[in-house]
């Protein structure tokens, strides 16, 4: 049996075309196609609860399957986990990892002689997988990675098993091979090749082949080296970091450093607290001109679309602007529509606005006078930061000095 890691759209997606590869003096560009879903929203510009309630389910999940992996790799309980052992269940879709309204992913290439496939990057995960061509016929409609044809693979014959949630997994079993990114080659990388994509991975809901993650290997589910930071310790890379704009028609990840093409001003630094996530401290979060929220521990997770904040503190930020918890849907509250409030969330004593147009994610089906915010509860200490505020900034991830930059966007 084999297993596999990921995250998710659904409905019908629309492609920004990925433009040609461009190389920079000082790092690699990898240009990003966005796909996207409305799922989270009905016709009436209503939202979908559930597939909202699918997505929190599957970010959840993935977060608290990192939280075990940071304690069997490392021998200490991460400091998020108190109170977050119980795990989401019940009444929810299979494919709860169809729900997430956009991803975004771009092209590498595994094996020699190299064949090429498409991988989402994200940051809230460390490992690295493919569909293999053993798959069942769940895998179809992917690029299939077939071992045997490499002259580099190696089989580790170590099984692996990712979940996102209710009845939502991949698995397979563990290789090694050599994986080049813009010419940027990580020899002997671990990764893992599917016997098995649950619905949630399956072709029509994820465009990718597979899944390349880019936290540490404290939170790997093979306890191996992620991709990147073999390519930093083989010297691949003119520095040790890695960026992305995930805004606009041109969203790209950039290898190796910084694009300043792609943003104004300096960078906010600050640094990892702990090195599993990229996890870091939130200094405040600010509504309509006062502070809500402080000193709060977050993880700046690319594969993550909404923010997921802890319990008290989120139901302190609604407070104050007469936001109200919806009813049987708990991690979501609502807040007046026609006064939607201003928040921005600070990072290395810099305030990072979201705008209102990302704030509010549609209308209250039971009361449309009443919206839905895009900061929801999570179900443990730790916020969860997703692209919906990423969208909005240039961010910067420095794994040789551990730490998180965010710049405003060119």
């Amino acid at each position: 049996m084999r297993f596999t890691l990921a995250t998710i759209i659904t409905a019908l997606p629309v492609f920004v075309t990925a433009v040609p590869q461009r190389v920079k003096q000082g790092g690699t560009t990898i240009p990003l196609t966005l796909s996207k879903g409305s799922s989270l929203v009905n016709a009436d510009k209503s939202v979908n609860f559930e597939a909202l309630n699918s997505h929190v389910t599957s970010t959840r999940a993935k977060i608290l399957r990192g939280f075990d992996n940071f304690e069997k790799n490392t021998g200490t309980p991460h400091s998020a986990v108190k109170g977050s052992r119980k795990r989401a269940s019940g009444g929810l879709p299979i494919d709860s990892l169809s729900a997430r309204p956009m991803l975004w992913f771009g092209t590498i290439t595994v094996g020699t002689p190299p064949r090429l496939y498409t991988v989402e990057f994200d940051t809230g995960s460390s490992d690295f997988f493919l569909p293999g061509v053993d798959c069942d016929g769940t895998c179809n409609g992917h690029d299939l990675y077939d071992p045997k044809s490499s002259l580099t693979s190696t089989d580790l014959n170590k099984v692996f098993v990712v979940e996102f949630g209710d009845n939502d997994n991949a698995f397979g079993w563990q290789h090694t091979d050599n994986v080049t990114i813009v010419g940027l080659e990580a020899i002997d990388q671990t990764l893992g090749v599917a016997l098995h994509y649950s619905p949630g991975l399956q072709f029509g809901k994820f465009f990718p082949d597979g899944l390349l993650g880019m936290a540490f290997q404290a939170v790997s589910s093979y306890d191996a080296s992620p991709v990147f930071q073999t390519l930093v310790t083989q010297g691949q890379t003119d520095e040790p970091v890695f960026s992305f704009s995930l805004a606009g028609s041109d969203p790209e990840l950039y290898i190796g450093g910084t694009n300043p093409d792609m943003y104004i001003g300096d960078f906010s630094w600050t640094p990892v607290i702990q090195r599993g996530y990229w996890e870091v401290i939130i200094d405040n979060i600010i509504s309509n001109g006062q502070v809500r929220v402080t000193n709060a521990v977050s993880i700046i997770d690319t594969g993550t679309f909404l923010i997921h904040g802890a319990l008290l503190e989120v139901a302190n930020l609604y407070g104050a602007i007469g936001g109200t918890r919806v009813p049987n849907d708990g991690a979501f509250y609502t807040f007046p529509c026609d006064v939607v409030p201003n928040i921005s969330f600070t990072f290395g004593g810099t305030s990072f606005p979201i705008s209102a147009e990302v704030f509010n994610l549609g209308t209250n089906p039971d009361d449309p006078s009443m919206c839905i915010g895009s900061i929801v509860t999570g179900q443990h200490t730790s916020w969860v930061v997703g692209s919906i505020f990423l969208s909005s900034v240039y961010t910067a991830f420095d794994l040789g000095n551990a730490r998180v930059g965010f710049a405003t966007l060119a």
